[in-house]
This record gives structure tokens, C-alpha cells and sequence, in this order.
């Protein structure tokens, strides 16, 4: 049996929708319930819907054989496990963003307000720049208004929340995007199973381009 982590809400369903496609069909999935694990032997999978930020953690761990996240969950956590297809879904990107009238002053150390503290150390570590980081779990936004922080970096999708704000980009980071990932050790005894899917997957996308 396969064991799959997909992301829960409108993601998980397109990934299901690309597996599906691939020959790993489970149709219980599609059922209105509340149920969180769905599997169907016939073919050899098994579903389960888990929190996108947790599903690094079922894959390194081999609680799930495969699994998709966000390119911003491996930056951040850098779990150990196999990055194996970029899905071209989900995409947005991690963005430094400011007050329209924030101007930079390279002599002081620039207050950074952020729920991803190793992408925000790495990135101003690469530009020689001395930050203060400021870890915040939610409502990023308000940090530059309310004078907590000079910055932010946080994922900008449309951007839509941060003009609403009177905030706005002032750097892109990284494009992020949906990631097919497998725990090392599965992909050496399934190898089978998941090469199928990634050639499987891999088709899709080229079709859809």
C-alpha cells in the first residue's frame, strides 16, 4: 500500500485529481464526510488529508510514502526527504514587503517580522545584512504599521491584502510552488509506485503546457 499525504482544502483536490489520473484512484475520496483516511486496495493507496505545514513531517517520518508541499515548507524546515516534481500548482512567492515609504538604512539593523525565520535568516545573510527577526505567527501585516518591525517576509499570492495595508513588494525572494515529495527510505522499496506516479504526473504537466 501507498501511503499519501495530500494538503488539505482546494490543493489536495487538484493533486488528488493529477494521481487520480496517473492509475491511483480511491473513490471513497470523493464522498462528503468527515472521514480523514481513504485507501483502495485494488489499485494499492491510501489517502489522508493532513495540515499542509504538517505533511514534511509524515513524509520524513514514513508516516506517508509520498506526499505534496509547499516550496516554502522545505525552505524553512528543510526536512530530510526527496524533492521529486515541481507540481506548477500553488504557485505565489516569498516577498520582502514595506510601507510605500520605507527606505532601507543599511547603518541599522533592519527589524524583520516573519512566520518563516530561516528563509528571512538565509535570505538577508546572502546580502550581508544585520537583522533583527521578529517571529510572528499570524497578521504579519500589521507589524510595519503598528512600528514593530521595518519588514516583512511572508507569502504574497496577489498581493491584494498588502495594498489593502498600504503595504507593498519591495524584493521577491523565491517563487513558491506545490512539491511532490517522498521519504527516502519508501522511495527505495516502493520505487515502483512513485516513479509511475512522478512519469505519470510528469506527462500531465507537459500536456497541460
Amino acid at each position: 500500500m501507498l501511503n499519501v499525504a495530500l494538503p488539505k482544502g482546494r490543493l489536495g483536490e487538484k493533486v488528488y485529481a493529477m494521481f487520480e489520473a496517473a492509475g491511483f484512484e480511491c473513490p471513497s475520496i470523493k464522498e462528503q464526510n468527515r472521514k480523514l483516511i481513504f485507501e483502495n486496495s485494488e489499485v494499492g493507496v491510501r489517502y489522508f488529508w493532513v495540515k499542509p505545514s504538517d505533511i514534511a513531517i509524515y513524509v520524513e517520518r514514513g508516516a506517508a510514502d509520498i506526499g505534496v508541499a509547499g516550496k516554502d515548507i522545505l525552505l524553512e524546515y528543510n526536512p530530510d526527504v526527496y524533492e521529486l516534481l515541481d507540481l506548477d500548482i500553488g504557485k505565489c512567492r516569498m516577498a520582502v514587503a514595506a510601507k510605500s515609504d520605507f527606505r532601507d538604512d543599511p547603518r541599522r539593523t533592519l527589524r524583520v517580522a516573519t512566520k518563516f525565520t530561516n528563509i528571512a535568516k538565509n535570505y538577508y545573510a546572502s546580502l550581508d545584512r544585520d537583522i533583527d527577526i521578529i517571529h510572528l505567527n499570524g497578521s504579519i501585516e500589521i507589524a510595519p504599521i503598528l512600528d514593530l518591525s521595518d519588514v516583512i517576509v511572508d507569502i504574497v499570492e496577489t498581493g491584494k491584502t498588502l495594498k489593502e495595508n498600504d503595504l507593498e513588494v519591495f524584493e521577491t525572494i523565491v517563487p513558491i510552488s506545490a512539491r511532490l515529495i517522498s521519504n527516502k527510505s519508501s522511495f527505495k522499496f516502493k520505487n515502483e509506485q512513485i516513479e509511475k506516479i512522478v512519469r505519470e504526473v510528469s506527462a500531465q504537466l507537459k500536456a497541460s503546457n
